[in-house]
């Protein structure tokens, strides 16, 4: 392997509809050339046709030579072990039981070491390591999409316990409104949301969004509401954790224009002065922060388990 090999760690990101495989400079902390690729995956295929997609993805990184690779994926997953534990989430769900590790590095071309993270930490992990939230000690980040991830850190270590972080650092578990929260903040919430204020098939978040730019009020309105819920549920855990920043990414962050105030709303009702405090920020590197932070954890210190942070790197 060449000098600039070693320095480079494979990546898959796996999402709800799609994988992405890049090769990441952990000296440069940047995409290699610039590049990933990307598949569709169907998360509610066959075992065989997700890890088929995540093959072809991966095979798509052509001579990177032999290296760790890290792959990052929403839970409920064994990352130690590398074993779906998918249920009763709506995806994935043919991954239950399955040994991934065993299946991808039989696969994976040229893999000398493969680990496994949560994508949610790896993406808030990259945005603390070359993005977003640079320079920050204490950092929240959530990604919002199919559901709702989340991640707090202090000093590049992922706190899964302590003033303001929920049970695991997951606030998917918490509840809203009687209910659990990605009943209320999600992708399938909000296209649910606009379905009962119209009374008509709900089209996909994008088009909400469009709709709303355009002058709709339901559409609107669903977006208000939306994200007022989630800085009310958001606002007492960033009272207690007292994070710097709040980075916010995942695919509905792209309509960021009109979630950020509701967001902001929400959370000074919970606290007006502390809260006033956080910088509220989108993601700067949205679609690359996964690939970076799970090369971060494979390839800086090399485990997701070790969460040391770089000699420097928090200030």
């Amino acid at each position: 392997m060449s000098p600039a090999d070693e320095a480079t760690v494979a990546v898959l990101e796996v999402g709800g509809t799609h994988v992405t495989a890049a090769g990441v400079d952990i000296r440069a902390r940047s995409l290699r050339s610039g590049r990933s690729f990307r598949e569709a995956v169907d998360s509610n295929g066959s075992a065989e046709e997700i890890l088929s997609a995540l093959v072809r993805c991966a095979d798509r990184l052509s001579g990177l030579g032999a290296g760790p690779w890290a792959v990052a994926l929403p839970g409920p997953f064994d990352y130690g072990r590398g074993i779906g534990r998918f249920e009763g989430v709506g995806k994935f769900e043919a991954l239950r039981g399955v040994d991934l590790r065993a299946a991808l590095t039989a696969s994976l071309p040229g893999a000398t070491a493969l680990s496994f993270c949560n994508d949610a930490d790896a993406f808030v992990l990259g945005e603390w390591w070359a993005g977003a939230a640079r320079g920050h000690r204490t950092v929240a980040g959530i990604t919002l999409g199919t559901g709702v991830g989340s991640c707090f850190l202090r000093d590049g270590r992922t706190l899964r316990h302590g003033p303001g972080v929920p049970p695991e650092g997951w606030i998917h578990n918490l509840r809203y409104a009687g209910g659990p929260l990605e009943e209320t903040v999600s992708r399938r919430a909000l296209r649910r949301a606009y379905a009962r204020a119209t009374g008509a098939a709900p089209p996909d978040v994008r088009e909400i969004a469009r709709r709303a730019r355009q002058g709709d009020r339901a559409a609107a309105e669903v977006f208000t509401e939306t994200f007022r819920a989630l800085g009310r549920v958001l606002g007492p855990l960033l009272a207690a954790f007292e994070p710097t920043v709040l980075v916010v990414g995942g695919a509905i962050a792209g309509a960021w224009d009109l979630l950020a105030e509701p967001l902001r709303s929400g959370l000074a009702e919970a606290d007006p002065v502390r809260n006033r405090r956080v910088v509220i920020t989108p993601a700067h590197r949205p679609d690359e922060a996964p690939l970076l932070g799970a090369a971060y954890l494979a390839g800086v210190y090399g485990r997701p388990g070790d969460r040391t942070a770089p000699p420097g790197d928090s200030r």
